[in-house]
């Protein structure tokens, strides 16, 4: 039974606060699990004595239960902590790089959803040909090529053979080209196969044939008929891979030396910084959920036959 958009959003809110409470307790306890961050920040020097008042300042001889809570009640406000090697707070060292994560999202997201599309509906057309082979082909090797490997060929091809762009960081607009070309075509790799999937099962319904039988011109009825009807599960795996673009471009962000939240993250863990990776992560969850929420919603906007549920 469908119910009000009041209640919708009353639901999704309860779902959220249960989800990331469930990834907080993850998040924080197996971090724990991984030993004592102190002996790693402390420098070697150290003496006993002020590796226990390191510990007392960073409230780690507190019991884990307290800890926990401590943690909760300042995360809600935003504060996640100070980070141990850069002392300054976690939130404002992901506010810095957040730009540069959703940056490099949106150009890879563009790239993939403009190659996706019209290959998916092409091979859908030419169901069985030749280039429908050829661009399933493309598809499956997309899909099965390890991102850091494409991005290294890249590399090796556009900077250092050709020297068109730049190699690492992000000190110039075309800096982006690269490491947004090498997340946009695993993208649309898998796009294209749900695009192409989505637009045969539409294809052969029968009010695409009854718009065929009323003389619309055929690019009308792939384009407004077929294409808005396949749009559900299109959305669906695009919603999934953008939050995958968020969450998932670590690897990317490292070999490309772009400054976003991933490669934050990486340098963050490698020197066990708590504080800003568990920022980070609870970040990428909140992100994922409300993407997820978003597309709901987009179902909605597609067919009104959709009921809030």
């Amino acid at each position: 039974m469908g119910v009000s958009l009041r209640g919708f959003f009353i639901s999704r809110i309860i779902q959220l606060v249960v989800t990331m409470f469930i990834v907080s307790v993850v998040v924080f306890f197996i971090l724990r699990l991984s030993g004592d961050p102190i002996l790693v920040v402390a420098p070697d020097f150290f003496s006993e004595e002020q590796i226990e008042q390191m510990r007392k300042f960073w409230g780690f001889d507190r019991p884990i239960g307290e800890q926990y809570l401590n943690f909760v009640a300042k995360a809600i406000t935003g504060n996640f902590g100070t980070s141990y090697l850069a002392k300054r707070p976690a939130m404002e060292l992901v506010f810095e790089r957040l730009g540069y994560s959703w940056m490099l999202a949106a150009a890879a997201a563009a790239i993939g959803l403009t190659i996706a599309i019209p290959l998916g509906i092409l091979s859908a057309l030419k169901r069985n040909s030749f280039v429908d082979l050829i661009i399933t082909s493309l598809s499956s090797l997309g899909t099965a090529m390890p991102s850091f490997w494409l991005g290294l060929m890249l590399i090796i091809v556009f900077s250092v053979h050709l020297g068109l762009l730049p190699v690492f960081g992000a000190l110039e607009p075309k800096a982006i080209i690269l490491p947004s070309t090498t997340l946009g075509v695993g993208m649309a790799a898998r796009l294209s196969r749900m695009t192409r999937s989505a637009m045969l099962e539409v294809l052969n319904q029968d009010y695409v044939r009854t718009a065929h039988s009323k003389g619309l011109m055929h690019k009308t009825v792939v384009m407004r008929h077929a294409l808005r009807n396949a749009l559900i599960p299109i959305v669906t795996v695009f919603g999934l891979q953008l939050g995958w673009l968020l969450g998932g471009s670590v690897v990317v962000e490292s070999v490309f030396s772009w400054p976003g939240l991933g490669r934050l993250m990486i340098d963050s863990i490698s020197v066990r910084d708590n504080t800003v990776v568990q920022a980070g992560l609870l970040f990428f969850s909140l992100s994922f959920i409300l993407i997820n929420y978003a597309i709901d919603v987009i179902y909605i906007i597609l067919d009104p036959r959709i009921k809030f549920q």
